[in-house]
C-alpha cells in the first residue's frame, strides 16, 4: 500500500554532495523591467482584450516535446502562440515584452512548456517578459510561472487601460506596475509570503537547493485533525491539515503551505522537465526520487523519432533509479488517471499533485488530486513535499433523482454550463452525493472535469461506495482514517444541483460549458466525421458498457452498424483486456464484440486523440463527437471541431450519423430503460470498472 517514505540516499552518496543552496539575486531584488504592450484582442468584440486563452493556444501539443534534457525549451519557444499570434516571437524581440490579456489567462493543461517557452523567447533576446492579465489566471500556469521566475501580474484595471504601443514598467521590488504612457500605477493581486519568497529567490529550483538537505533528514509525519478541529474543515482542508510539513501552519484560503505528497505522477510528456528539476536540486546522484510514478500515455503511439526520444528520457531515468511496475507504466498500460487508481496507488485521504491537469480525477476516490507543472513535481521528487496555496472552498450538493440515461458526463456538463464564463473561480469544490446515486465511474468523470471547470480540485469525501470499490480490488487495510466534511466547515459558495433536472447533453465548440440538451441538438442534424469513446474521462468498464448496451439495443431494432468512423480508447490496458470478456448483461457477448459488430475499432489506451496526436487527430475542417473532456480551439487537431457527450450519446450518434441521444425513441422512464440503467450502474461500481 502506498505510504510516504523517508528519502533514500543512493549508496555512497552524502547529502553534502548535492548542489549548494544559492542566494544570487532573484526576481525581486530591485530591478525595474521596461517594455511595450503586446495585446491579445478579442476578434469578436472590438476594443476588448481576449479572455480564456488556454495553454493549448500558448503552446500547441506538437510543440510540447522534449527530445533532450540539454535542449528542453527549443521547441517550446518556437511554438509560443504559433497559431494565435504567429509573429509573437518577433514582436517580443523588438521590445513588446508586456503581454496583455483578459480574464482566465492560461487555463487548462499542466504543460510547463507554456511559461518556459514564453520566458525563453524573452531570454534569447536579452529582455524580460511580464504577463499582465485580469482575474482568475490558470492556477497551474500561475504556479509554474512563479517556479520559473517568469513575472505574472493580475490587474484587471491595468488590462482595461492598456493600448497598443503603451510603455510600461514593473518595479520588481515593490511589484508595482506603471503604464507610463497613461501615467497610471497599479497594485497587482497580492502574493502570499511564501509565494513572494519563491519569486524573490528566482524560482523553485533555488528554493529546492536551499531546503534539500533538511528535507532529506526530516521524517514525513501525517497527523489527522482531532474531532474538534475537523469539525470546521472541509474534506480538502482536512487532507491539507494532515499533510502539513510545518505543523503550526494555518490552513486557510490564501495561505501557502508545504505539504507532503503521497504520490507524484508524471506522463511521458511532463517527465523530462521534472527530471531536469530534480537533477538541478539534488545534483542527480544523491537520492532516489521520492513518491515518483511515470505513465507513458501522451505521445507514445505517435511513432515519431522526437516522441520516442522523449519517452526514452523517462525510461532511462526509471531504469537508473530502479522504478518498476506499477510505478512505471509502459505504453499501453493506461492513462495514469485510470491506471494508478487501479493499482491502488491512489487512496482515500491521499494528497496527489500530478503533472497533468486531469489529476483532479483522484477526487473521485476521496483523494486531494490536482494538476501541477513539471517543476513542482521535480521539486517534490527531491524534497517529498510541495508548496500549496489554499483556495476558497465551494460545495455542490447533488439532490433529486438521477434520470435514466443521464450519466456523470451529463452531470458535469450541466454544472459547467450553469457556472458559465466564471466557472468555479479557482476554488476547491466539495461534492456531496447524499443519495449515493453516482457510481465511481460517474464520480471520476465529474472530478476529472474540474480541470475544465477551472477548480483547484474537486473531491467526493469517501463513503460506502468508495470503500466498496477498494474492497472489490482487495484493498481493505487503507492507511488513512475515514473522514467527512466538518459540520461547521465554511464554503464561499454553497449550491445544489437537482439531478432530476439534468438531461443528456452535448457541448458544442469551443467550451465544455457550451452545453445543450441532446434532443435540441438532434433537431439540427449536425453531422460529423468521427465518433470517439474513451479517454481518462469516460474510459472505464462501466462507461464502455453503457455504450455497448445502446449499440446492442439498437441492433435488436434493426440498426446495427455505425455510419461514421467509430473508435474506442479504453482508459487502461486492464480495461481493454476486461472488455474482451463475456458479460451476461450483454447476452453473453463481450463489450468488445458489441463494438466491433457495430464497426468500431478499439485502440490502445492513451491520451493522443484527446489533444490532437496520432492518426486519429482531427484534420482541418473535420469534426468529432466524443466522450473526451476538452473541446477548445485546435484541441483535438488544428482546425478540427470537437463536441462532447456521454458514451451513450456518442454511441447513438455513431449509428445515426448525426448528433442525437437516441436511435429510435426518446429515452424515457420505461421498464426497459430502468432495467438498462440499473445494469449500467452496477457495472460502473463493479470491480471491473475504473
Amino acid at each position: 500500500m502506498q505510504v510516504i517514505e523517508r528519502a533514500r540516499l543512493i549508496p555512497g552518496a552524502q547529502v553534502s554532495d548535492a548542489r549548494a543552496a544559492e542566494r544570487s539575486p532573484g526576481a525581486g531584488e530591485g530591478k525595474v523591467i521596461r517594455g511595450k504592450a503586446l495585446i491579445f484582442w478579442d476578434p469578436k468584440v472590438p476594443g476588448r482584450k481576449l479572455d480564456a486563452i488556454d495553454t493549448d493556444q500558448i503552446t500547441p501539443a506538437d510543440d510540447c516535446v522534449s527530445e533532450s534534457l540539454d535542449t528542453l525549451d527549443a521547441r517550446w519557444k518556437a511554438g509560443s502562440f504559433r497559431y494565435l499570434m504567429p509573429n509573437f516571437r518577433e514582436r517580443v524581440h523588438r521590445g513588446e515584452t508586456f503581454v496583455i490579456a483578459g480574464d482566465r489567462f492560461a487555463i487548462g493543461s499542466s504543460r510547463e512548456m507554456s511559461p518556459a517557452g514564453l520566458k525563453g523567447v524573452a531570454d534569447e533576446a536579452g529582455v524580460e517578459m511580464v504577463i499582465v492579465c485580469g482575474a482568475a489566471m490558470g492556477d497551474i500556469f500561475r504556479r509554474n510561472a512563479l517556479n520559473l521566475g517568469l513575472t505574472v501580474i493580475q490587474s484587471r484595471e491595468a488590462v482595461e487601460d492598456a493600448q497598443e504601443g503603451d510603455a510600461l514598467s514593473f518595479d520588481s521590488k515593490t511589484r508595482k506596475l506603471t503604464n507610463e504612457t497613461r501615467g497610471k500605477t497599479y497594485e497587482p493581486a497580492a502574493l502570499s509570503p511564501q509565494e513572494e519568497e519563491i519569486r524573490r529567490s528566482g524560482g523553485i529550483i533555488k528554493i529546492g537547493r536551499r531546503e534539500f538537505a533538511d528535507s532529506v533528514r526530516r521524517a514525513p509525519e501525517i497527523t489527522w485533525p482531532d474531532a474538534a478541529t475537523a469539525r470546521r474543515l472541509t474534506s480538502t482542508e482536512q487532507i491539507l491539515w494532515a499533510h502539513r510539513v510545518d505543523k503550526d501552519a494555518e490552513v486557510r484560503p490564501g495561505a501557502t503551505l508545504r505539504v507532503y505528497a503521497d504520490l507524484l505522477p508524471a506522463s511521458d510528456g511532463t517527465a523530462p522537465f521534472s527530471i531536469h528539476t530534480f537533477n538541478e536540486i539534488t545534483g542527480g546522484d544523491t537520492i532516489r526520487p521520492r513518491q515518483i510514478a511515470i505513465a507513458n500515455d501522451h505521445f507514445v503511439f505517435n511513432h515519431r523519432e522526437a516522441d520516442d526520444k522523449q519517452t526514452g528520457i523517462g525510461r532511462e531515468f526509471a531504469e537508473r533509479h530502479g522504478i518498476g511496475s506499477p510505478y512505471y507504466a509502459t505504453p499501453g498500460d493506461g492513462i495514469f488517471h485510470f491506471y494508478f487508481p487501479e493499482q491502488k496507488l491512489v487512496l482515500p485521504g491521499a494528497l496527489i499533485p500530478g503533472a497533468d491537469s486531469h489529476s483532479r480525477a483522484y477526487g473521485a476516490y476521496g483523494a486531494l488530486g490536482y494538476g501541477v507543472g513539471s517543476t513542482t513535481l521535480g521539486f517534490g521528487w527531491a524534497t517529498g513535499y510541495v508548496y500549496f496555496t489554499v483556495a476558497k472552498q465551494r460545495r455542490v450538493v447533488f439532490a433529486g433523482k438521477l434520470q435514466p440515461w443521464v450519466s456523470g458526463k451529463d452531470v458535469v456538463l450541466a454544472l459547467l454550463a450553469r457556472w458559465g464564463q466564471k466557472q468555479s473561480q479557482g476554488m476547491s469544490v466539495e461534492f456531496v452525493d447524499g443519495g449515493k446515486q453516482l457510481p465511481m465511474s460517474y464520480r471520476n468523470t465529474i472530478a476529472n472535469m474540474m480541470a475544465e471547470g477551472e477548480a483547484l480540485n474537486g473531491i467526493f469525501a469517501p463513503d460506502e461506495l468508495t470503500y466498496a470499490w477498494y474492497r472489490e480490488k482487495g484493498a481493505t487495510d487503507l492507511p488513512y482514517p475515514r473522514f467527512a466534511p466538518g459540520v461547521d466547515a465554511r464554503y464561499e459558495i454553497d449550491e445544489t444541483l437537482d439531478l432530476s433536472e439534468v438531461v443528456p447533453l452535448i457541448a458544442k465548440p469551443f467550451s465544455p460549458a457550451n452545453a445543450f440538451p441532446a434532443t435540441e441538438v438532434a433537431r439540427e442534424r449536425l453531422s460529423f466525421d468521427k465518433a470517439f469513446i474513451g479517454s481518462c474521462t469516460n474510459g472505464g468498464y462501466g462507461d464502455l458498457l453503457e455504450a455497448a448496451l445502446v449499440l446492442r439495443a439498437a441492433r435488436a431494432k434493426g440498426t446495427s452498424r455505425a455510419v461514421k468512423e467509430f473508435v474506442v480508447f479504453p482508459g487502461s490496458g486492464g480495461v481493454k483486456r476486461d472488455i474482451e470478456k463475456t458479460d451476461p448483461r450483454l447476452g453473453g457477448e463481450s463489450i468488445a464484440d458489441v463494438f466491433r459488430a457495430a464497426g468500431a475499432e478499439i485502440r490502445e489506451s492513451w491520451c493522443g486523440p484527446c489533444f490532437g496526436q496520432g492518426p486519429d487527430a482531427l484534420r482541418k475542417g473535420e469534426s468529432a463527437i466524443t466522450s473526451f473532456n476538452r473541446n477548445w480551439t485546435n484541441r483535438m487537431g488544428v482546425g478540427g471541431l470537437g463536441y462532447l457527450a456521454s458514451p451513450a450519446v456518442v454511441a447513438s450518434s455513431a449509428l445515426l450519423g448525426y448528433m442525437a441521444r437516441s436511435v429510435h425513441q426518446p429515452w424515457g422512464r420505461t421498464q426497459v430503460t430502468e432495467t438498462v440503467l440499473s445494469t449500467i450502474w452496477c457495472a460502473s461500481c463493479s470491480s471491473r470498472s475504473s
